[in-house]
């Protein structure tokens, strides 16, 4: 094991379309996608995409869904540990216009106990806040045993303040500053006090608020995608958060910063794909977004080079 995530699965079906009907009004939409969905299940299959694969601790039942989501895990070789839950969970997602709207149906209510396993060559663990006890649970022992610990804070839970006490890096969305009444300057000083040692707030196109291992606050600007070419933002959060799971273990010696900015170029390019398969990066395809976007910069330095 050389990474552990874990969270609650769902099947998504991510559809495009310009409208939206109700009553008894139907509508074609132009083109759909099916595919894996949940915040630490996404990631951990766009960390095994950039070529580490993790294990994954997640919901799974047994029906059609259930065996569709075994089916996609086997494909990628992510070795499922599953929590055994009576209904699949299952996302209906609708992009439109750098946004999304999304319905949910979640079967939460877990059968059994979470399991138990042996965390012997694991490196990293990623959580999302779901499977509360299993999330805790895990991150102390990483914690002792001096694994690093990353949480995706989407939105406040019931353990979230205890849970942070574990938490090395916590990359969170401004709807959780919302939940608790914080503004983003504000969060990462209640990350600080939590003894977080890395911490964010992530802004959508406005890029990443976050604070280094200095402790130093600064922002980190989003790759620039022209707005044609934005297809489907819903993931993109998910696979930002793998990716930077997948550098630690690639190369932990390398700052956050550098971490962080690999994240970037996944992340743009997901959002380039409808449904979080299509939107997977592979190593070449997160350097080449990365180099196109450096090229301009470093034009546009020689030009104000040569001006002064």
């Amino acid at each position: 094991m050389q990474a552990l995530f874990i969270g609650q699965t769902y099947i998504d079906v991510t559809f495009l379309t310009d409208h939206m009907p109700t009553g008894d009004e139907k509508y074609v939409a132009s083109t759909y996608a099916v595919s894996f969905g949940g915040n630490a299940v996404t990631a951990a299959f766009c960390c095994a995409k950039l070529g580490i694969v993790p294990d994954l601790i997640a919901t799974l039942a047994d029906d059609w869904l259930g065996r569709m989501f075994v089916d996609m895990a086997a494909k990628y070789a992510i070795p499922v540990h599953p929590r055994k839950v009576r209904s699949s969970s299952l996302s209906f997602i609708m992009p439109n216009d750098g946004k999304r709207a999304i319905v949910r149906c979640r079967d939460d209510d877990y059968l059994h106990p979470f399991p138990h396993l042996n965390i012997q060559g694991c490196r990293a663990l990623h959580l999302d806040g779901h499977q509360g006890d299993a999330a805790l649970y895990y991150a102390k022992l990483c914690r002792e045993n001096g694994i690093l610990t990353s949480l995706d804070g989407g939105g406040l839970r019931s353990d979230t303040d205890e849970l942070l006490r574990y938490i090395d890096i916590a990359v969170v969305a401004e709807r959780l500053c919302e939940q608790m009444e914080l503004s983003d300057e504000d969060m990462l000083a209640y990350l600080k006090s939590r003894g977080c040692r890395i911490g964010a707030v992530t802004q959508g196109e406005r890029g990443m608020l976050w604070y280094d291992e200095t402790g130093r606050v600064t922002r980190m600007a989003a790759l620039p995608v022209p707005r044609e070419k934005i297809i489907d933002t819903s993931g993109a959060g998910d696979v930002f958060h793998g990716a930077y799971v997948y550098s630690y273990l690639a190369d932990p010696g390398k700052r956050w910063e550098e971490h962080f900015h690999f994240a970037q170029g996944a992340s743009a390019y997901k959002i380039q794909h409808l449904g979080n398969e299509a939107g997977l990066p592979t190593l070449a395809d997160v350097q080449a977004l990365i180099r196109e976007n450096a090229a301009p910069a470093a034009a546009g330095a020689a030009t104000r080079t040569r001006r002064a």
